[in-house]
Formats: C-alpha cells, structure tokens, sequence
C-alpha cells in the first residue's frame, strides 16, 4: 500500500501546475505555494514584456489532456499562454491547492527524526514553519533576475537615465522617443529590440555578445517543428548513453549528418542575410543546438535592414555620462538600458549544506534524470527538465516523480545506480557535448524523445512510440500521444 504523503509544490506556473495535478491524482494531500498574486509563473501578466510569444508552437506546448485553443495562432502570445494555463487550473481544480502570495524563506530536513522537510514559509507578513513528508521544486530556471550592473551606472543614473532587467519592460510607451540600448541576443533581448523600435524608440542599439544560430519559425517556408523536432533529426546529434552498435552506425553516417547539417547552415545564413550582419557564429549547428538556441524574433533582420534597430557584437564596458561605451570602443548616446540577461539559476531557500550536495564546482547540476538527486531525500524537481516542449516535458517528469515518491517505478533507481547515471551524464556534457553545460545542465534539448524514452521505460509504459514508425520517426512530439503512454503505466493510488 503506498502511503498518502503531504506534499508542497513550490511554484505556481508550467511546472507546479503540473506537479500539483500529478500527486493530488495520486491521492497526496497536496499543498501549493506561489509568492505571485497569480498562477503563471513566467507567463504571469506582470513579468511579461509586450509581444511575448512562445518559441515552440502551441501543440508542442501544452498538456497532454488539454489543447491549446483552436483559435489561437501557431505561436501564442503572452496573455493568451497566461489564460491556457488558468483554463488548465480551472479544468483540474488546482486553485484550491495553492497559496498565492507566499514565500518559502527555507527548506531543511525535519528535525524531528522523520523523513521529509521543513519549510519556512512567509504570508501576510507573518512566518511560520510546516512539515512535510515530500518537496517537489518547481521554480524552474527563471524566477530570480540576473540582475548586473557596470562602472559609471549610479552616476547615468542620477543623470536622468533608466537601466531596467528585461522582466521589467512592460510598458512599450515608455520608449517612445527614447535611446535605447539593449543588452543581451537571447529570444528575449531581440522581443525587446524590436518591440521598442516599433513603439516610437528614437534609436534601438541591441548589444550581444556572441553570434548563434538563430532559427526562424519557418525555414525555407518550412515550420520548423517539422525539421528540428523530429526524433530522425535528435538521433544525428551525438546523444548520451550510446552502446558500441550505435556509435559504429553514428561513425558510418556521419559524412551525411555533416552535410546534412551544413546545407541547414547556408539555408539560414542566406534566409536571414547573417553574413551582411558578420553574425555567422564559429561553431557548427549540431553542436550549438540546446535550450538556448534562441528563435528569430518577427522582424529583427528587417529592423536591422531599417535601420531602426544597429546590432553591434560586444558588451557593456562602462557609462559616461548619458553615453554608453562598449568593449568595441563605440559609445552610444543612451536614456533606457534594457537588460536582458537572463536569469539566476539556484534554489536560494535551500541551506548551502544541501546546494552543495547538488550542485558541482562548474556549477552542473547532480540530478537523475533532471529530478532527483540521491542526497537529497524527499525531494525533486519539476520543470528543471528545461527544452522546446516545456510543458510537455514539466508534465512528463511530475508523474515520472510522483511515481519515484511513491516507490512505483517499474525501475526504482537505487542510490548506486542514481549515482552511476549521473557521472556518466556529467562526463558526457564535459567532454562529449560542451553544449549541453547550458542552464547547469538541466536542458534535454534537442533530446526530447530520448528523455521521454526513460522516463516511460522507468514508470513501466506498456506504449512509449506510434503505432506509424515513420510518423514517430519523421514527426514531431505529439502531446495527446504522450498522454495515452502515461495512462498505459501501472496505476494505483495512495491511502
């Protein structure tokens, strides 16, 4: 009999929402914390800048049981992501599990002798301290600002000038007639760029550091959920845990592999004019691909060719007065400074005690199958699985956890075995797939169907692919599929 468990989700978006569905199913009493007056976690209507869309498209990005609407476009703005998600909540009750505005101040193990953990939680300015028997993480990798500064900012500051974190920019009438310097090339920074352009900014400087490659929706006319999704394209990419039979097919196709990767090279260098703009990046697109291969904002190369907004490669050096003075020697005459850099990655309610057990000097993260970790018990991660899919993925890692909780794995993991995967991963990102160091690691990108592999093969999924090979090998992942292969792993429920 598998024991009923009193569970905290920590985080009201993608992830807990997910979490929170998968142990309240299971038969957990389940308790949410979201310090947000409101669930959505990077999708909530405060943190988002204007134009926000997804980068995946909308039925690679949602839950298994509930499509995006019919009317929304391919890819979904913001708001629209912000109410799919509230509709998701309403659809499986999960209101009544959260408490919003709250905070957690820390996590440690009970003190009492039982297994589980302490949190310190803050509410209505009051703090307090609760028990539970399980802790699922489910923060993700964007909740704490990068927040960065350089020599000179106080003093352009106090002069009349802005310098903001891009979760900041939520008003686009706020550039109008302003020099704006963005910092930054992700997919955020060039939202940005492009937005301010478009409402009224006087001049958009976008200042990046490296060039990379950048996909566009469509390639070659061509969404490109039908070219880097697909399960034939993941398996040219040099994918852990490959036995001797795999390895000598790889070496074989190898030559195809690497021309089949240039040709999608000059497609997009000639789709997107990189050479005019010298942002041809040095390294190969296999070994680039990951998480943080950003899609083409709608109009970026047409705002360059504009002229409305100036790419320059480089970073901020310093201020001077209303000027900024990047590393190439150029300085740019500057009101707003848009900071697009990214997130912190960390659990900061966590004692160092414990970080320190997960996380590695390089600052990868120990995690079996980018959940649990073996020295800390009682606990595991939703969303850290971070790829194209998210959501898709946060669902399918919460019932693969819950399953752990509960002991129901068809292949419960032993610490040594949890062990042994974990070096052999990290030993596969240091030395095999530099890419894959991105976000501390905890990136399945572009490994979709090889993550969702294990995890149906550990709950014991009698269906883990398509009845039609060549849809399942030529096909992108398919949402309401995945759902049937978690209904096919034994099923029970906790008393």
């Amino acid at each position: 009999m598998v024991k009923r468990k009193t569970v905290a989700v920590i985080g009201g978006g993608v992830s807990g929402l997910a979490a929170a569905k998968a142990f309240d199913e299971k038969g957990h009493r389940v308790i949410g914390f979201e310090r947000s007056h409101d669930f959505g976690g990077v999708w909530e209507l405060s943190r988002s800048y204007p134009d926000v869309q997804t980068q995946s498209p909308k039925d690679l990005y949602c839950y298994t049981d509930h499509p995006m609407p019919a009317e929304y476009p391919e890819w979904p703005k913001g708001p629209q992501v912000h109410a799919y998600l509230h509709s998701y909540a309403e659809k499986h009750n999960l209101s009544r599990l959260f408490r919003l505005n709250t905070n957690i101040l820390s996590m440690d193990r009970r003190a009492d002798g039982k297994p589980g953990w302490t949190l310190t939680i803050e509410e209505a300015g009051q703090t307090r301290t609760e028990d539970f028997d399980f802790v699922s993480v489910c923060t993700g990798q964007f909740s704490d600002k990068n927040i960065i500064s350089h020599p000179g900012q106080d003093d352009f500051v106090a002069q009349g000038g802005e310098v903001i974190h891009s979760s900041d920019y939520t008003d686009p009438s706020m550039m109008k007639g302003k020099r704006v310097v963005v910092l930054g090339g992700s997919k955020s920074a060039t939202d940005i760029a492009v937005n301010a352009a478009k409402n009224g900014a006087a001049q958009v400087t976008m200042v990046y550091r490296e060039n990379v490659w950048r996909v566009p929706y469509f390639v070659g006319g061509i969404n490109f959920k039908r070219l880097l999704y697909m399960r034939a394209q993941e398996q040219q990419f040099n994918q852990w845990g490959k036995n001797g039979l795999q390895r000598a097919v790889a070496a074989v196709l190898k030559p195809l592999v690497w021309a089949n990767f240039r040709g999608l090279e000059t497609l997009l260098k000639f789709q997107l004019g990189l050479k005019k703009w010298n942002m041809v990046p040095d390294t190969p697109i296999e070994k680039e691909a990951s998480c943080s291969l950003p899609i083409v904002t709608p109009g970026l190369f047409e705002s360059f060719n504009a002229g409305t907004v100036k790419p320059i490669q480089g970073t901020i050096d310093h201020y001077e007065g209303d000027e900024v003075i990047l590393t190439t020697g150029d300085r740019v005459k500057c009101d707003v400074v848009v900071l697009a850099v990214g997130w912190k990655l960390g659990i900061p309610y966590l004692s160092k005690e414990y970080r320190d057990k997960l996380i590695e000097s390089d600052g990868q993260y120990r995690t079996f199958r980018l959940s649990v970790n073996p020295d800390l018990p009682d606990m595991g991660f939703v969303g850290f699985n971070s790829s194209f899919c998210t959501i898709l993925s946060a669902e399918m890692v919460a019932n693969w956890l819950v399953r752990f909780a509960d002991g129901q794995l068809a292949q419960q993991p032993s610490r040594d075995d949890m062990n042994r995967n974990i070096e052999m991963m990290l030993d596969w990102r240091r030395k095999e797939r530099p890419a894959a160091q991105v976000y501390g690691g905890l990136c399945s990108a572009p490994f979709h169907f090889k993550h969702f592999d294990e995890l149906l093969a550990d709950m014991g999924a009698t269906t883990a692919k398509r009845s039609n090979p060549i849809a399942e090998q030529f096909s992108y992942p398919n949402a309401p599929a995945y759902g049937t292969y978690l209904a096919s792993a034994p099923q029970y429920q906790a008393q």
